[in-house]
């Protein structure tokens, strides 16, 4: 089984740089290659607007449920290299992990699936009927497979779709994601004067771009940590006290997170936990802003130009078309007259949230108990999944979000890796949730 992962890990499939288009379908070729393997009738690659899909499917009787497992098989970038302690596309084994990008994140994860599913039909215990989508662009948000659903409707019609790409509160506390965070992004570009400007002649009659930025910037959040943006908050769903009870019952030491990353003091918006802020709440950051002169030593430059990336965290309910539209009208409406400013929509998803009464996730419960040992806790995370949010509103499915990851995996970092111990378990338990899937199904 290590090996078969081992022929996914050494694909560099990295989605974002056009030198691996020739990676990216070597990699969807391999995976139909393991689907086949795996017991599926059929599977097969599908050209998209961008990188290919994989589908494959497993049909036990056309009238029984449908569960689609779905994944994807494209990679983060992995520098910087040098802080690898092990090449990043050949995978190894050390201290109990498997060591490489994608161990977790996704292939690693996608294969706990796999592996689970050839093992049920090998042992004539699987009585539903199972599809596979491995996508190629999730990591640069998906952008050709919202149009290959709605091209596919037949072929993907399923009951639930079955997710392993989040992670755990830890190896102790086995957890099921039931909500994720979407997500809005956008580039602020600034212009002053047609060239930059020594800031000894100009400075204080030529208004400085990034000086303007700056202020644009610390003005679309009070210090309270609200967004400022007019409407921003206008479809949030207050969050009820019985999830915030959920939430405080939450084991979380939060010195100790401060203590890990070696801050003073936590900051976020005023009235709301730690947990509940990464995960239930809106936030807004400023990702990357370059400009002017960065470089070793002085230089008295006003700059021509600054660049910003910027990015909203959003919650149930809020789309996230109209807030990049409510946050490009105001960025445009307080910038000053001194300088020319450009936002640019980059990308963007809405959030999901799953409820807890769905036949599926009570499968999912009791595939983390048995494999894990105890009940798993329902927690929302801050993360983002923006297909998840896609396939309900184009597919009309219902996602588990049946993930096994830790925070010491490392994914999208150096050194990715991926507890072998856990892995085990994570395919124990997708075994046990077909199994009670079929049962609860069948009541």
């Amino acid at each position: 089984m290590l090996e078969e992962l081992f022929s996914l890990l050494r694909i560099p499939s990295v989605s974002s740089a056009s030198e691996h288009k020739e990676d990216m379908m070597r990699c969807a070729n391999q995976w139909v290659q393991l689907l086949v393997q795996s017991g599926v009738d059929h599977a097969e690659v599908y050209p998209t607007q961008g990188h290919p899909v994989v589908f494959g499917e497993k049909i036990i009787d056309p009238n029984a449920p449908t569960v689609l497992v779905y994944g994807h098989y494209d990679v983060m970038p992995v520098a910087p290299l040098d802080l690898w302690d092990s090449a990043p596309f050949e995978p190894e084994i050390r201290d109990g992990r498997i060591w490489g990008r994608g161990a977790d994140d996704d292939k690693g994860q996608s294969f706990i699936q796999a592996k689970a599913f050839e093992y049920l039909v090998k042992e004539g215990l699987l009585s539903h009927n199972v599809k596979f989508l491995l996508e190629g662009e999730e990591e640069i948000g998906s952008p050709s497979l919202e149009v290959f659903c709605k091209e596919n409707l037949e072929m993907l019609k399923a009951d639930i779709i079955l997710v392993s790409d989040t992670s755990m509160l830890g190896d102790d506390l086995p957890s099921i994601t039931t909500g994720l965070r979407g997500l809005a992004y956008w580039e602020v570009e600034v212009t002053g004067p047609n060239h930059d400007l020594h800031s000894g002649h100009f400075g204080g009659a030529v208004h400085n771009p990034i000086n303007a930025l700056c202020n644009i910037i610390a003005q679309l959040q009070d210090e309270k940590g609200r967004i400022t943006v007019p409407g921003f908050y206008d479809d949030v769903v207050p969050m009820s006290d019985r999830e915030r009870e959920m939430i405080a019952s939450i084991p979380f030491d939060e010195e100790a997170y401060k203590k890990k990353l070696d801050v003073q003091a936590l900051w976020g918006e005023e009235g709301f936990s730690t947990l509940e802020r990464n995960s239930c709440r809106p936030s807004f950051d400023l990702c990357g802003i370059f400009g002017g002169y960065t470089e070793e030593g002085s230089k008295t430059v006003l700059p021509s130009k600054v660049t910003a990336k910027l990015s909203c965290r959003l919650v149930a309910n809020q789309d996230h078309e109209t807030i990049s539209k409510l946050m490009q009208a105001h960025i445009e409406k307080i910038a000053p007259k001194s300088v020319q400013v450009k936002v640019t929509p980059l990308h963007g998803g809405d959030a999901y949230l799953c409820p807890i009464d769905l036949p599926a996730y009570q499968a999912a419960e009791i595939g983390f108990e048995e494999a894990f040992g105890k009940k798993p806790l329902a927690v929302r995370r801050g993360g983002s999944i923006p297909i998840i949010s896609t396939f309900e509103k184009v597919l009309g499915i219902k996602s588990i979000l049946m993930g096994f990851g830790l925070e010491s995996n490392g994914i999208h970092g150096p050194n990715e890796n991926c507890r072998l111990d856990i892995w085990r378990k994570g395919v124990v338990a997708v075994c046990r949730f077909h199994q009670e899937f079929d049962k609860i199904m069948a009541k």
